[in-house]
C-alpha cells in the first residue's frame, strides 16, 4: 500500500526555490541544460488535467504529466507511456500495455537528491480513475462528451449507472482494457489529450478536494515536476518554478532543459514586456507584427475560423433568408492579395492546423466546396426576407470584434462588398477580450465575428465547440455533427465525414466562416524545438534547446 506515503507527501510543507546543484544537468553544450525563462498569462486556473481547460494550466500540464499515446512532430501517433497498443477486430476494445519505468513523482526535499519514498509507478488503475473522473457527471468536467464514446457514457452521464460500470478495466498493473459502444476512428486522439493524463486515486482523496490547486497538491509523471507556485492577486513576484523530473528520464524520453521557470503576468501586454527585456525565451499571440524573422523565430498556425455568428433574439438578423443572404455575398476573392501566412479566406469550418492521417484536412478535403458566392441569389433572398419582416430597409447595425484576434481591416473589406452588392450597412465595433467576451455572454449583440478554436487538434473537437459552446449551439440549430463523427469507425471513413458535417453545419447558416486565422510561437533565435500548441495554447520545453 502507498496511501501512507502520499498522504505523507501532501501534508509536507512546500520547500524552497533552488537553482544550485545541477550536477549533470549542467548545459552540455548542445543545446541542453537550460533554464528557461517563461511566462504565463494569467495564474493557472487548476492544474488537473480531467479539469483544466485555460493555456496557462495547458502549458503547466503538458510539461508536468504525459499519457499513454502522444502526436510525434509529424502528427503521428506514437507510444509514450505505453509500450504497445492493440485494437480488436471489431474496432470496439483498445488493449494498452504500460512501461514499467514511468513513476509519479512528488518533491518533499529542498537538496536535489530523490528518495526512494518520493517516487512510485503509474499503473493501470491511475488511467481508469483518470477516465472515469472525466465521465463522471459530478466532475463536470469540460471533456466529458469528447469521450462519451467509452462503452456505457450515457448511462454513467444519466446517473442509471456509477463510474465504475464504464467499460475502462484494469486487468493488473501494466494492462489497460478500453471497451467502447461502437467503433471509433478518433479514440486514439482523444488518448493523446490532457483529460486521458493518469490520476493517482490514494492522492487524489488526500488532497480532500485541493487537487491541482497548489503545489502541495499535485504529481508528476512527465517531464518536469513543480517545485514552487506562488500567486497573489494583489502583489508582484507571482511564479511558477519546474525542475527536470529526473526518474521519468529515459533513453526514449530525454528532457533537455534543466529548470522552467515561469512568471505570471496579468497581460499579453506584460507578457510583450517580458520578451522585450529578455525575460522569457518566447510567448505566443495572434498578432505577431513588429517581430524581425532575422532576430526572431515566428512560427504561426491557423488554428482558428473566424465567422459571423448572429444573436438569436435579434428581430432582424435572426431572420434565416438574412442570414443566408450574407452568407451568399461573402465575397471572399476580394481578400486577394492579403496576408495569406496571418489570413485566409475561410468557406469551411476546420481551419487548416487541424490533422488527419498526419496533414492538413484541408489538403485532404478542400473548402472551396463549399463556394456558395451568389450575388443574384441572395438579393432575392434578401427581397423575401424584407417581404416577410415588412420592413423596407436594415437598419445600420455594428459587427462586434475582438481586436486582440484580429485586424478589422479584413473585415471592412467584405463589409464594404455587402454595402455596394446588397445595401447591407454593417459596419464595425473594435471591443477589448474582456469586453467582447462579456458581450457574447450578455447576448448584447446583432452579429459578431466569433473565433472558432477547438480544444485540440481534432475535426471532432471543432464540432464539439458547437455543442458546448451557447452562442455555437444556436449556430447549429440542434445538429450534433460531434456525436456522426465519433461513431465514425475508421480512419479512412473520417475526411468524408468531416466534410459532410461541415456542410450540415454551413446549411444552417447560423456560422458563416469569412477567416482562417494563425496564432504564433515567436521565440529568440537561439532556441530550437520549443513545441507549440495553437490548439490548447500550451508550449512544450521538454526537448528545447538554447544555444546562448
Amino acid at each position: 500500500m502507498i496511501s501512507k506515503r502520499i498522504f505523507a507527501a501532501v501534508l509536507c510543507t512546500a520547500v524552497c526555490m533552488t537553482a544550485s546543484g545541477c550536477g549533470d544537468d549542467d548545459k552540455r553544450g548542445d543545446g541542453a541544460g537550460h533554464l528557461y525563462g517563461a511566462t504565463l498569462e494569467g495564474n493557472p486556473q487548476s492544474l488537473d488535467p480531467q479539469f483544466a481547460s485555460d493555456p496557462s494550466s495547458a502549458t503547466v500540464i503538458k510539461n508536468m504529466y504525459s499519457g499513454l499515446v502522444m502526436k510525434d512532430e509529424s502528427g503521428s501517433i506514437v507510444c509514450c507511456n505505453a509500450t504497445d497498443y492493440s485494437i480488436s477486430d471489431d474496432g470496439c476494445k483498445y488493449t494498452f500495455r504500460l512501461r514499467d519505468d514511468n513513476y509519479w513523482f512528488f518533491d518533499k526535499n529542498e537538496n536535489d537528491k530523490i528518495d526512494e519514498d518520493e517516487y512510485f509507478p503509474v499503473v493501470a488503475d491511475d488511467y481508469v480513475f483518470a477516465l472515469r473522473r472525466v465521465l463522471d457527471p459530478k466532475m463536470c468536467s469540460p471533456y466529458l462528451k469528447d469521450f462519451s464514446c467509452i462503452k456505457n457514457s450515457q448511462y454513467v452521464s444519466e446517473g442509471s449507472f456509477s463510474a465504475r460500470g464504464l467499460g475502462i478495466e484494469a486487468k493488473d498493473d501494466c494492462t489497460l482494457v478500453i471497451e467502447l459502444e461502437h467503433p471509433c476512428a478518433e479514440f486514439l486522439s482523444l488518448m493523446t489529450t490532457p483529460a486521458a493524463f493518469p490520476c493517482n486515486e490514494d492522492f487524489f482523496i488526500a488532497t480532500k478536494g485541493r487537487y491541482g490547486l497548489d503545489d502541495r497538491s499535485i504529481m508528476s509523471n512527465g517531464p518536469f515536476f513543480v517545485r514552487q507556485w506562488f500567486y497573489d492577486p494583489y502583489g508582484n513576484n507571482n511564479i511558477l518554478y519546474m525542475r527536470k523530473n529526473l526518474v521519468n528520464e529515459n533513453e526514449n524520453y530525454e528532457v533537455l532543459p534543466t529548470f522552467v521557470s515561469f512568471s505570471i503576468q496579468d497581460t499579453e501586454a506584460d507578457v510583450r514586456q517580458c520578451f522585450k527585456s529578455e525575460e522569457t525565451e518566447c510567448f505566443t499571440t495572434m498578432k505577431a507584427g513588429g517581430y524581425n524573422p532575422k532576430k526572431y523565430t515566428v512560427a504561426g498556425q491557423q488554428a482558428t475560423t473566424l465567422g459571423l455568428i448572429f444573436n438569436p433574439n435579434d428581430s432582424i438578423y435572426s431572420n434565416p433568408d438574412i442570414r443566408k443572404a450574407i452568407a451568399l455575398s461573402a465575397d471572399r476573392e476580394a481578400l486577394s492579395g492579403e496576408n495569406t501566412t496571418d489570413i485566409s479566406p475561410a468557406f469551411g469550418v476546420i481551419p487548416p492546423a487541424v490533422e488527419l492521417f498526419g496533414r492538413s484536412y484541408r489538403d485532404l478535403s478542400s473548402d472551396r466546396q463549399f463556394d456558395v458566392f451568389n450575388i443574384k441569389e441572395a438579393s432575392q433572398l434578401l427581397a423575401k426576407a424584407k417581404s416577410d419582416l415588412k420592413i423596407n430597409s436594415l437598419e445600420i447595425v455594428k459587427i462586434i470584434v475582438d481586436s486582440n484576434t484580429i485586424d478589422s481591416r479584413y473585415l471592412h473589406i467584405l463589409s464594404q462588398n455587402w454595402q455596394d452588392s446588397l445595401g447591407i450597412y454593417l459596419g464595425i465595433e473594435d471591443l477589448t477580450s474582456s469586453e467582447f467576451e462579456r458581450r457574447i455572454a450578455d447576448g448584447d449583440y446583432s452579429i459578431a465575428l466569433y473565433p472558432l478554436k477547438a480544444g485540440f487538434n481534432s475535426g471532432l473537437a471543432v464540432f464539439n465547440e458547437f455543442r458546448t459552446s451557447d452562442c455555437l449551439k444556436a449556430a447549429a440549430n440542434g445538429l450534433d455533427c460531434a456525436d456522426a463523427v465519433i461513431k465514425c469507425a475508421s480512419a479512412s471513413e473520417l475526411a468524408d465525414c468531416y466534410s459532410a458535417q461541415e456542410k450540415a453545419l454551413l446549411d444552417q447558416y447560423g456560422f458563416i466562416p469569412l477567416f482562417y486565422k494563425s496564432s504564433y510561437l515567436i521565440a529568440n533565435k537561439d532556441n530550437e524545438d520549443i513545441i507549440y500548441d495553437a490548439f490548447t495554447g500550451s508550449i512544450d520545453y521538454r526537448i528545447a534547446k538554447n544555444y546562448s
